[in-house]
C-alpha cells in the first residue's frame, strides 16, 4: 500500500526547515571555531550584550540551561576572557555576569562572519526576500508561545 503524497506547503516545510538549519549549523560551527566559539557562546554573549549583564540565574533562565551547564558555559567563557562574574554586592549568593571589551570584540567578529554564511547559505534571496524571510520566521519563533532568548530576535 503506498502511502500518500503530502503536497500541502505547510506539511512540507519542516523538512525544507530542517534541511536549510543544517546546512546554516554547519557553516555556522565551521566559522565560529577559529574563534573559540561554539553556537551556545554566541547565544548567551548576545543576550549579556543586549541587557547590558545579567544575574548567573537569570541567564540560565533564558537559555533554557540547568545550573551545571551554566556554570560550565560559563567557566569556558570566563577562561578565554569574554565575561566576567562577580558577586553582587547586594546578595554574595548571586553571580552577576557582564561582557567584557574583549568579548564585545569576539562577538562583533562573530557576527560578521555570520553576516558571511547567511550570505552564503541564503545567497538565492535578495533583501527584501530576506527580510520577510526573517519576518516570518521572527514570527513562527515567537507566535507559538516557544520562548527565544532575549536578543536573538533583533
Amino acid at each position: 500500500m503506498a502511502l500518500p503524497v503530502v503536497t500541502q506547503p505547510a506539511h512540507r516545510s519542516s523538512a525544507l526547515l530542517d534541511h536549510l538549519a543544517r546546512r546554516m549549523r554547519l557553516r555556522t560551527e565551521a566559522v565560529l571555531a577559529p574563534l573559540g566559539l561554539r553556537p551556545r557562546h554566541l547565544v548567551a554573549l548576545t543576550v549579556l550584550r543586549v541587557r547590558g549583564g545579567s544575574t548567573q540565574q537569570a541567564l540560565a533562565t533564558t537559555l533554557a540551561m540547568d545550573g551545571t551547564n551554566i556554570v560550565g558555559l560559563l567557566n569556558e567563557l570566563e577562561a578565554d576572557n569574554l565575561i566576567e562574574r562577580r558577586r553582587s554586592p547586594e546578595d554574595r549568593r548571586r553571580h552577576l555576569v557582564e561582557l567584557t571589551d574583549t568579548g564585545a570584540e569576539q562577538l562583533a567578529k562573530a557576527e560578521s562572519a555570520l553576516a558571511d554564511v547567511e550570505q552564503e547559505v541564503l545567497g538565492a534571496l535578495d533583501a527584501s526576500q530576506r527580510e520577510t524571510l526573517y519576518n516570518l520566521l521572527q514570527l513562527a519563533a515567537t507566535g507559538t508561545g516557544g520562548t527565544c532568548p532575549a536578543g536573538m530576535l533583533e
